[in-house]
């Protein structure tokens, strides 16, 4: 019995035995499947040559025979069993590799920067042939709505800290999704102020702090807390009602570990209102199973791949500085250093030791004693097929992340044909990426947002809150980012102008994919400065 198992024998009697009979049965499955597997060993040696008849994956698959399978461990559980009991280790080792290893930092900065940039940008879109209204109408609808978002979006105040606005905010929220696997939201609105016209705050909160109660270093032991007036249970800081829905969420006071200066509370906060049905609190992540209620880290899949290649980096790196250090070696017959050298001793130096001191430097001639002689160094680091490991490393790596090496390393030697079908293949990703975050994130505050707005008669939109389709139709958006970037300009505007020329693709959407402008400001602005254009063209005209 474990120092766990003492203290909940003696504080939680109940719990330790559910404790103990689930680690029971673990054992017996555990045991059953090995069982089986010496089972198939047995039946091998007693009986090589008796045919065995398989039928579909049981040929090679799902064989338990062949040399492969031998030694397979494939065992498999639920999300909470797979998922659950490694999501706290999984979360800090990969924060340690965003951080620590190139590799690693190169893989969530890149998708970072290309999912989210410098911030998405919402376009207004509203229906307005469902609306009733006409084109014109709805323009000057979107150039208000516009206008209004502006104010709240790009002021620090929609920070409940007050200190990054909106796109700043998604910048953060997304790192933290990439290296955690999530990111929690909680909703707040703030009292009035004269400067600020809008009271919705936005609070970012790390994935450490929401756990179960009484969880103070955040671990989950695998056991759900049941909460007897509702039937409900707790399950790593989300509480899960009877049906599968998830009811609220358990967020810790402070961090795990950082208990030196408070008492730790945990408080409740419940997914929606009540009467609205408006969130309270966010949570940003995709899931990978269908009964997963918390994510999984970016670099969850590559952790021991890159964790590896960083050492084998660390290890060439110390080779090439410790080989760097030694310049000579001197071979005395004898076996003894004539010039008793024992170290670097400047401050003891004598005119007698300084006259003996061999150097090497640039044109230096020494005479040796007798029975020496001078033996290089031989230098064999940096290791020639280091340069081709990492790469190999780096695609399979980058494979896993959906990550084209050469978008993933920076490097793009080949030919317009092969970098433009890397570039293409890692977009689709980071465009998969970027529609879940706008979905978790960037539209369920832009629809709160847009709810104070109508509410405050800031925007009007009449039967925004009787009807949810008048409400879509009013909040519809598309939302604008960094773009796929140009290997060869001339060719890609080629492209896009016959494109938009066939009718396969709009002005607005090419605009938006070239460089991420919005057309209607680049004719605008166009007009402009056309207009300026002409009035100096007519003013050297008159001149003449």
């Amino acid at each position: 019995m474990n120092l766990i198992d003492k203290m909940l024998y003696d504080i939680a009697p109940i719990r330790q035995e559910k404790r103990m009979v689930a680690r029971n049965n673990i054992q017996k499955l555990n045991t059953a499947i090995k069982m089986n597997q010496a089972y198939g060993d047995v039946i091998d040696i007693l009986r090589p040559d008796e045919k065995v008849t398989n039928s579909g994956y049981s040929h090679s698959g799902a064989s338990r025979r062949k040399r492969f399978a031998k030694k397979w461990k494939y065992e498999s559980g639920s999300s909470k069993r797979d998922i659950e009991m490694n999501r706290k280790v999984l979360r800090e080792r990969s924060r340690d590799l965003a951080m620590n290893s190139p590799i690693g930092a190169a893989a969530v900065g890149t998708t970072r920067t290309s999912c989210v940039g410098q911030g998405l940008i919402p376009k207004p879109k509203i229906d307005y042939e469902y609306l009733g209204i006409s084109k014109e109408e709805a323009r000057k609808i979107e150039k208000t709505i516009q206008k209004e978002f502006r104010i709240w979006a790009e002021s620090s105040l929609c920070d409940n800290n007050d200190l990054n606005n909106f796109y700043e905010l998604q910048q953060i929220a997304f790192m933290d999704w990439l290296r955690n696997g999530e990111e929690f939201v909680l909703i707040k609105y703030a009292e009035e102020c004269e400067y600020m016209p809008y009271q919705l705050r936005i609070k970012l909160v790390e994935a450490d702090r929401v756990s179960s109660p009484d969880s103070f270093e955040g671990e989950y032991d695998g056991y759900d807390k049941e909460l007897k007036d509702s039937g409900n249970r707790i399950m790593n800081g989300v509480e899960i009602s009877k049906a599968g829905q998830v009811e609220a969420y358990y967020i810790s006071s402070v961090f795990p570990g950082d208990y030196e200066t408070e008492t730790v509370k945990w408080k409740r906060i419940k997914k929606r209102g009540e009467k609205t049905g408006n969130p309270n609190i966010l949570h940003v992540f995709n899931a990978e199973r269908g009964e997963q209620y918390r994510g999984v880290p970016f670099l969850a899949p590559v952790i021991e791949t890159v964790k590896q290649l960083t050492r084998y980096t660390e290890a060439e790196i110390m080779a090439a500085v410790l080989n760097s250090m030694f310049g000579i070696f001197i071979t005395s017959t004898g076996g003894e250093d004539p010039l008793e050298f024992e170290g670097d001793d400047t401050d003891n130096e004598t005119d007698e030791t300084a006259d003996e001191e061999i150097k090497v430097g640039s044109g230096t001639v020494h005479f040796l004693q007798p029975g020496e002689s001078v033996t290089p160094v031989s230098v064999s680091h940096p290791n020639q097929n280091f340069d081709g490991f990492s790469k190999s490393m780096a695609k399979y790596i980058g494979a896993a992340l959906e990550i084209a090496p050469e978008v993933l390393l920076k490097e793009f030697r080949n030919n317009f044909s092969a970098s433009k079908g890397a570039l293409n293949e890692s977009w689709r990703a980071f465009k998969m990426r970027r529609k879940w975050f706008v979905n978790d994130f960037c539209q369920e505050i832009y629809e709160l947002w847009f709810c104070e707005a109508v509410s405050k008669g800031r925007i009007i939109a009449p039967g925004f809150f009787n009807d949810v389709m008048i409400r879509k139709a009013y909040t519809n958006c598309t939302w604008n980012g960094p773009t796929q970037g140009q290997i060869d300009p001339g060719k890609e505007v080629n492209a896009a102008s016959l494109r938009v020329k066939e009718g396969f693709s709009t002005r607005e959407d090419e605009c938006a994919a070239l460089n991420g402008s919005d057309y209607e400001d680049n004719v605008r602005t166009l007009e402009n400065e056309n207009g300026l254009l002409k009035k100096v063209h007519d003013a050297l005209e008159g001149e003449d």
